[in-house]
């Protein structure tokens, strides 16, 4: 008489172990994203305080015992932005913007294309990304920075309107060294608040955003003179201030002059 061949010894335990490994791994990733896109949703509506940025140079100059160091810093609703002001980051750091769904596709080809073929490796970031690293996220490179950028910044893109990210981003970009947001640059460099801003005050500012601590928008070098000047036309050329007030404006043939200048 035959008997029943013998359980693997075993077997079970490691499958069941294994599933109970996988369950928390489920409730791990699901907590990683509420607690990730909870933040983003509340921004959405409430304006931000702070940013990552602005926190890492404070704590960066207390570190070096800079007591003097002040962060300028004033948030102001959209409506009290001269829609220029937007207009012209987007022509000079992101002309795909209304367009784009977070990524300029185009343009990180291009920029590998450069790379491989022996030029000097340059940044593709759009407005929707430098938004996510400037709001969540240190300053530097990195896979892993990487990575969290492109995660923050399909949830903004989920999240947010075209707007509110331009509403936003125009609040905490650094456009001076511990000058934040067109309002505080606006102040610092125009004597003027931002509802005021001309065209070409505009254009200095976008110009100046590649390299906020070194370059002066109330000072521009030449280079920067010509920076905002193509800024300016680039606005002209993009439709005005309608390519950003409207919900579907037409769709621009980049000038390729842009990815030229872009900076990071």
């Amino acid at each position: 008489m035959t008997g029943a061949p013998p359980a693997r010894s075993g077997a079970q335990p490691r499958r069941a172990h294994a599933r109970r490994w996988l369950k928390w791994l489920a409730w791990l990733l699901l907590a990683f994203i509420a607690a990730t896109w909870l933040p983003v949703l509340i921004l959405r509506f409430v304006p931000p305080v702070t940013s990552a940025y602005m926190l890492e140079r404070r704590l960066s100059q207390m570190w070096r015992g800079n007591r003097d160091f002040t962060v300028h810093h004033q948030w102001v609703p959209w409506t009290k932005i001269a829609p220029v002001a937007p207009l012209a980051m987007v022509a000079g750091e992101d002309q795909t913007f209304p367009f784009n769904r977070g990524f300029d596709i185009a343009s990180i080809r291009s920029a590998i294309d450069v790379a491989e073929a022996g030029g000097r490796l340059r940044g593709a970031s759009t407005i929707t990304q430098q938004t996510a690293r400037n709001l969540f996220l240190w300053n530097g490179g990195g896979f892993f920075r990487k990575g969290l950028e492109a995660y923050f910044t399909v949830l903004i893109d989920v999240t947010w309107p075209k707007r509110r990210v331009l509403e936003v981003y125009a609040n905490i970009a650094e456009l001076g060294d511990g000058i934040y947001g067109v309002e505080a640059a606006s102040q610092a460099y125009f004597h003027e608040p931002a509802s005021r801003l001309t065209a070409h005050q505009a254009a200095l500012l976008a110009a100046v955003l590649p390299n906020p601590r070194g370059w002066h928008a109330n000072r521009p070098s030449p280079y920067i003179q010509r920076r905002a000047a193509w800024i300016e036309q680039q606005m002209r050329q993009l439709g005005g201030v309608t390519y950003v007030l409207d919900e579907h404006p037409p769709k621009p043939r980049v000038d390729e002059r842009q990815r030229r200048y872009r900076k990071r």
